[in-house]
């Protein structure tokens, strides 16, 4: 009598393929969700940066030469404007704590958490020491930093 089933040796063939595969596999995606973590943050940094620039345009126009004096104001949500007249990010960002998000840590003081590390970035409105009016920044010496700016 003739079966049809698979023999235990090309079973256990296929398992071990699979395993091999799985292996190489897995750590490939994990890496690809950290660089797609990295890439919202720089993102995220750029569209803040242009956003600040963009109302400081605004604002030269109406005769104001100031920056806009915080990120964010009390809706919940963060770079989103610090009123109902001056919106910096339209939709703003929700905080978070996990990877890829962002954080108030204080008065203009915001971490992206990436990579299982926090990177702080820090708005200036006004001359501070060696940073320029209207820079958002973070520390270059961190790799995290480099990563996110430059």
């Amino acid at each position: 009598m003739k079966r049809n089933a698979f023999t235990m040796i090309e079973l256990v063939f296929v398992i071990v393929v699979l395993g091999i595969l799985a292996a190489i596999a897995i750590p490939k995606l994990a890496a690809t969700r950290d660089d797609a973590q990295m890439a919202k943050g720089r993102s995220d940094v750029a569209a803040i940066r242009a956003a600040i620039v963009s109302e400081r345009q605004t604002r030269l126009l109406q005769g104001d030469s100031s920056y806009i004096s915080a990120l964010d104001g009390a809706s919940g949500g963060i770079f989103d404007g610090n009123d109902s007249t001056h919106i910096l990010l339209q939709y703003g960002i929700a905080p978070g704590t996990g990877n890829g998000h962002w954080r108030k840590t204080n008065t203009n003081e915001y971490t992206f958490h990436v990579l299982n590390a926090d990177t702080a970035f820090t708005y200036y409105p006004v001359i501070n020491g060696t940073h320029q009016a209207g820079t958002f920044d973070c520390d270059h010496t961190t790799a995290n930093c480099k990563s996110l700016t430059e």
